[in-house]
């Protein structure tokens, strides 16, 4: 079918709850939905393809055919959607796949016997495990390492040898400077087995530690008794660290969302016992708004999962967060809530959360944290889906309503673009009027984005800032419509120092002096703009004055003066050039060269 049919048939739908199936040219499922209304959902792929996103209008061109299922309610359309995409694994769906590779944590058969991770078991020590979470393995093995002071280096141990700095800052006994029993190193090797096996030192342990630390000092023993003292230290250590991730929940989920450009990032933290048991990322491609990644990770993430905690903390709430808490709920035979904390410990471990997401992106698309960070602070701050990665900033200069020029500047990934900076002259009036001059370029930029024939304007800006308040937004949002370009617009407000203020919108101004990455970044881009406009400004008065001067020579007008200083460059070369030099110039004759010679080595 095509789209003019597919439209049509869409409009036949019934305005009732139900599951729409897209399927391609050979008839093959490419993407599930469910709707509360098929009819209004369904038609909305077919029409207004500008304000889709890159993802969905890919998915429209290759829909062939689709078919639907009627549902008595939105809840059961939604069971039925994530029924079918488990079976199908639609292409277009959000699909997530664990790593299904399992992990063991080896104790070597050497004579010196060592604690390490391992992807696979061999015939060379003794395995404990699987466990299905590297990260569990690797944070384990760390503990008991530091709470046992064992060592991670390859060397023997018969042999005296020095110690390595681990021994230096306290967190190996150093069995290399040979001063332990092998006797009392196998003890404690066996002692972080047993903690392994439980996960925890019990208190009747840290009793029997602290009985045989006393026994050895009893017995003059006192290298053994420090050895055991330290250990019931880092035993202490370890249940206050645990103490500072722990949370007031019992059993709790984080999910936090990183995203950049068309690819994101979802992180989860697992809580399970008042403590971080477990995380897990996934990336997912061709996105653009977090309530929409919610819509589908939540119920992919949790669909074979039996262990679904009471609260499930989100950085952003989803629409259908009801139907989805409702789901969760009759999924796991309890309450389940998604709450979106705003300050206390749920947001510090939504920060938390949002960091190592930011991290794992960052490593992904090799772009710097720090401005994934101060980006997609932004986007909060201005209520963005996503971060803005390309912004265009916008700025008006003018000498008492003369050289009338705006300057616009480029952040690509939060970093200057100087490749796509343009300037324009204001054509369509004379004097000043920053809000209609304001008007002229965005109207000049986006006709030149319809031509299609710069590389530059080509390209469409995620987020687009003025230099001025609401009277520049309001001037321009008419531009906006009239081109039919969905761009978030935001004025940068200076306070009576030009120093940046705020950020302007149509309701109001935002403070932003409180975050001071963003505060920076803004008045960065700010700063830029201003001098690159102001400069352009400049340079246009500097011609002019030149060409004042020019104009004063005999048989030399406007015309013939722009080409000799768009020849020469400037002044002082035109006067220190020769006659032959200055016929050079197209529309200057032998006459007018000497008539130029003559005018500069009289004012001599």
């Amino acid at each position: 079918m095509n789209l003019t049919e597919l439209k049509q048939k869409a409009n036949n739908l019934p305005l009732k709850p139900g599951v729409y199936i897209m399927k391609d040219e050979s008839g093959k499922i490419i993407y599930i939905g469910k709707a509360k209304a098929l009819k209004n959902r369904v038609t909305q792929y077919f029409g207004l393809g500008n304000q889709h996103t890159e993802k969905v209008r890919r998915m429209v061109q290759n829909v062939d055919d689709f078919e639907y299922i009627i549902c008595d309610s939105e809840f059961e359309a939604l069971i039925l959607e994530n029924s079918l995409i488990k079976q199908n694994q639609p292409k277009y769906n959000i699909l997530l796949k664990d790593d299904k590779g399992y992990f063991y944590i080896k104790i070597t058969n050497e004579k010196w016997k060592k604690i390490e991770t391992s992807k696979q078991i061999d015939k060379d020590g003794e395995y404990l495990g699987p466990y299905n979470s590297g990260f569990i393995v690797k944070e384990t093995v760390d503990e008991v390492r530091k709470i046992f002071k064992l060592p991670d280096c390859s060397r023997s141990f018969d042999k005296k040898s020095k110690p390595c700095l681990n021994y230096h800052i306290g967190i190996c006994f150093a069995p290399c400077v040979n001063q332990i029993p092998i006797e009392d190193y196998l003890d404690t090797i066996n002692s972080a087995k047993e903690y392994i096996k439980h996960g925890k030192v019990t208190e009747n342990s840290v009793e029997l530690l602290t009985k045989k630390m006393e026994e050895a000092a009893e017995n003059l023993e006192f290298e053994r008794a420090a050895r055991l003292r330290d250990r019931i230290n880092a035993i202490s250590k370890i249940s206050s660290k645990q103490k500072v991730v722990s949370i007031s929940y019992k059993n709790q989920d984080v999910i936090a969302t990183t995203v950049f450009g068309d690819i994101a990032c979802s992180e989860v933290l697992i809580f399970r016992n008042f403590r971080l048991v477990d995380k897990k990322h996934y990336f997912i491609s061709d996105v653009s708004d977090k309530k929409e990644i919610y819509e589908e990770f939540i119920l992919r993430y949790y669909a074979d999962k039996d262990d679904i905690p009471e609260r499930i903390l989100l950085d952003v709430i989803p629409d259908d967060f009801l139907l989805t808490e409702q789901w969760l709920s009759q999924k796991s035979g309890k309450k389940v809530s998604l709450l979106c904390p705003k300050q206390g410990d749920g947001k510090k471990l939504i920060d938390m959360c949002l960091r190592n997401s930011a991290q794992n992106l960052s490593e992904r698309t090799k772009h710097d944290t720090k401005d994934m960070s101060v980006l997609n602070n932004l986007a909060e701050i201005l209520g963005l889906s996503t971060a803005p990665r390309y912004i265009e900033a916008y700025d008006i200069s003018n000498t008492a309503g003369e050289n009338n020029v705006a300057g616009m500047v480029v952040f690509k990934d939060a970093k200057p673009y100087k490749k796509a900076y343009k300037r324009f002259k204001i054509k369509s009036f004379i004097g000043q009027d920053d809000y209609r001059s304001m008007a002229e370029v965005l109207d000049r930029r986006f006709c030149e984005y319809e031509k299609g024939e710069d590389t530059v304007f080509s390209t469409l800006p995620d987020l687009i800032l003025l230099d001025g308040a609401k009277g520049q937004i309001s001037a321009v949002l008419p531009v906006l419509q009239k081109h039919n370009i969905n761009i978030p617009v935001f004025g940068m407000v200076k306070d009576s120092k030009h120093r940046t203020r705020a950020i302007a919108t149509t309701g109001g101004d935002i403070d932003i002096k409180a975050n001071q990455k963003t505060f920076s970044f803004i008045t960065a881009i700010q700063d830029e703009v201003h001098r690159f406009a102001i400069s352009y400004q400049h340079k246009l008065q500097s011609k002019k004055l030149l060409s004042r001067e020019l104009i004063q020579i005999n048989g030399i007008g406007k015309k013939k003066a722009d080409s000799l200083l768009k020849y020469f460059k400037t002044i002082s070369k035109i006067k220190s050039a020769t006659i032959e030099d200055l016929i050079k110039v197209k529309s200057i004759s032998p006459q007018n060269a000497q008539d130029i010679v003559t005018f500069f080595h009289n004012s001599k």
